[in-house]
């Protein structure tokens, strides 16, 4: 092993490939699930319990912080799931070439991205 090679440990200044980009988000998506998803269970929770949950949960949505936090957990679900799709055609040996996974990884992208912002739009609209 050569001890005289160069070391770079400033993660910020690595050029990262698109693939890695896309993997890192599925990640992150996830995280932001563990707790989104807890929030969507709640606010599901509370509207089935009484009308006057309900009409709290109701109340809530009309906050932007709440809005905001709801458009956070919906976009975290539609990429973690679009990315989902994208490793299961993976696991099945389709596009498993640098190309393919290139292509995958800005359809991935544009699929997420299209779907995140008509999610933005039904929220604040």
């Amino acid at each position: 092993m050569n001890r005289k090679r160069p070391v770079n440990l400033d993660i910020m200044t690595i050029k990262q490939p698109l693939a890695a980009i896309t993997s890192i988000l599925h990640r992150a998506s996830g995280i932001f699930l563990l707790v989104g998803v807890g929030f969507l269970i709640w606010m599901l929770n509370q509207s089935l319990d009484s009308r006057q949950g309900f009409e709290a949960v109701r109340n809530l949505l009309q906050e932007p912080f709440a809005q905001f936090s709801l458009w956070v957990t919906l976009s975290a679900v539609i990429y973690h799931f679009v990315a989902g799709i994208k490793h299961l055609v993976m696991d099945m040996g389709i596009g498993e070439t640098k190309e393919g996974v290139k292509m995958m990884s800005i359809g991935v992208i544009a699929i997420a991205g299209v779907l995140i912002v008509l999610t933005g739009v039904w929220i604040w609209a």
